[in-house]
Formats: structure tokens, sequence, C-alpha cells
């Protein structure tokens, strides 16, 4: 501690992870459901990158979009998970210092990472509805992985400014973090100083990383929607919405939640309800991405047909 009676959380070296503490009899319930659902997401997510790597047919624009997703979610919840479940069942809610850096450095990486991959994936769908003539050339593989990569450095980029600038803050004399895994807004709550500065970067990145991609991604959709009323074959309308269906629902499962925490101004009753929030989106989301995108999908059904000797 020094002399005004700030401390750096380095020289204690662990914060106290407060979670669902409040709910002690949620917790056991809480650790059987968080579980399964993270089970959900391994697998299914895995079989998502096993078979648009196996099935030669998958190697389009939009799997290899999905397969950077499925990682994505994958990386995502095992950034926070793990560390949930042993808090939910255990008595131990800590994590080290270090533990917190980098789980609060990968947890807002990979979360931006996904919000500008969503985008991409929107303009894929606006590609190979609205420019069907034109797709080969507008998404040619080089492209493709010119943008994954661009998803991942503006993600991982984001990250660095808010995580150093989160740490540079001195805390004051306890270490609860109110919340389950570590986050910007839970630990500047901590923070003994003026935090004004910080919270104007998080509403301003927040909004540039996901108010203008929900506004990209509904005007890619609403180019497809009158592309589709123009449309006179059944099955090429019912390809359509198929796919972009599944992707719009996707952006919705991830864009309200975040949108839910990160864009409004903080209070008393929002901080136990963004916990719930945020288990919705770090646990739920990603379970269901593989579901979403699989169960009605032709493609999907073909290539694991194939890979099992089927047809």
């Amino acid at each position: 501690m020094n002399d005004d009676g700030k401390v750096n959380a380095s020289s204690e070296g662990y914060f106290i992870l407060v979670g669902f503490s409040n709910w002690p009899h949620l917790e056991v319930v809480l650790f059987v459901v968080v579980l399964i659902f993270y089970l959900m997401t391994l697998i299914g997510n895995l079989f998502i990158i096993i078979l648009s790597y196996l099935d030669s047919h998958l190697h389009t624009p939009m799997y290899f979009f999905l397969l950077n997703l499925s990682f994505l979610d994958l990386c995502y919840t095992t950034s926070s998970i793990p560390q949930l479940l042993v808090n939910l069942w255990g008595p131990e809610k800590t994590i080290s210092y270090a533990g917190c850096m980098i789980q609060l450095y990968f947890v807002l990486a990979l979360g931006t990472t996904e919000c500008v991959l969503l985008v991409v994936m929107s303009y894929d769908r606006y590609a190979a509805v609205c420019r069907p003539l034109h797709y080969t050339l507008l998404m040619h593989p080089r492209f493709c992985h010119l943008l994954a990569v661009a998803s991942w450095v503006s993600g991982f980029t984001n990250s660095a400014l808010h995580s150093s600038f989160t740490f540079w803050i001195p805390l004051c004399g306890h270490h609860q973090v109110d919340h389950f895994f570590c986050e910007v807004p839970a630990l500047l709550r901590l923070s003994c100083v003026d935090t004004h500065a910080n919270e104007l970067t998080l509403m301003i990145t927040s909004s540039v990383f996901v108010l203008i991609p929900l506004i990209l991604i509904l005007t890619s959709y609403g180019a497809i929607v009158q592309a589709v009323l123009r449309m006179q074959s059944t099955t090429g309308f019912q390809r359509v919405f198929g796919t972009c269906g599944a992707h719009l629902m996707v952006v919705s499962l991830f864009f309200i939640p975040a949108m839910c925490i990160y864009l409004q101004p903080p209070s008393e009753n929002s901080q136990d309800q963004g916990k719930f929030i945020a288990l919705f989106y770090t646990v739920v989301t990603p379970s269901l991405n593989p579901l979403i995108y699989t169960l009605r999908n032709k493609d999907v059904r073909g290539a694991v047909k194939r890979l099992m000797g089927w047809e």
C-alpha cells in the first residue's frame, strides 16, 4: 500500500470473484447448468470445425467464417467458464492477479473479434444473395483470409488498449470483483481514483465495436430482404432464409445482451442483472450457435452422410 492508501492488486496477488455468492442456493444448480452448456459448446463447435476441415464441399467462404466463429466460441467460453465452474463448486472464489489480467484480455479480445466477424459473415451473405454473379470474385479465398485476420487483429488490439488502461489504475483496499469473471466495468468499480476517462473510452469503443457492426449487419440484411422479395423461385427463397435466418438469430443472441451490458449507464440493480445477462452470452449463446447453423442445413447434413459413408 502506498502513502495515500491506494494499493496495486499485484502486490496482494489475487482478486475475489464474488460471482453468484449472494445466491448460495443457486450455485449447485448453476454449476450443473453451466457444465452442461459448456460441454454442448465444446462438442458442437468441435464438430463444426472438424466437419468444415474434412469435407471439401464445405470449403466455401461461408463455412470458412463459420469455422472461425466456432473456434472463437471455443476460446471465448474456455477463457471464463472453467474458472466459473471452480468457483461455483467450491468455497474458494479467488483468481490470481496474473490470471485476472489474462482473463480480462482474452474475454474482451474474443468478444470484440466476434462483433467484427459477425459483420464479415453478414457481408458474405449479402454478396451471395445480392451479387451472385460476382460472388466468387468478391469473396476470393485470399480476401476471405484477410477479412478473418482483420477481425482477430482488431479484437486483440482493442483489448490491449483497454486492458492496459484498466490495470494501470490504482485500486482501493478490497479486491472483491462483483462479477463471475474479470471484466473492465467490474474492475473500474474497485478504483479509488476518478475513472470517468476510462468509462468514456469504454463507451466510445463499445459503440464502435457494437453499434457500428450492428448497423452494418442490419444494412446488409435490408439489401438481402429486398433481393429475396424479388425472387421468383420458392426453393431459392427457402435456401436464403435458411442460411441468413440462422446468421440473424446468432447476431440477435450476441448483440442484444452485449448492448444491455455495455451501452447502459451502471447502477446497483444493473450489476446483478448484468451477471445473468453475461452468463447468457458467455454460456448459452456459444452452445446454441452450432445448433442454429446445422439443424436445418442441407450442406452440413450431406457432409455428415459423406463422412459416415452413408452416400
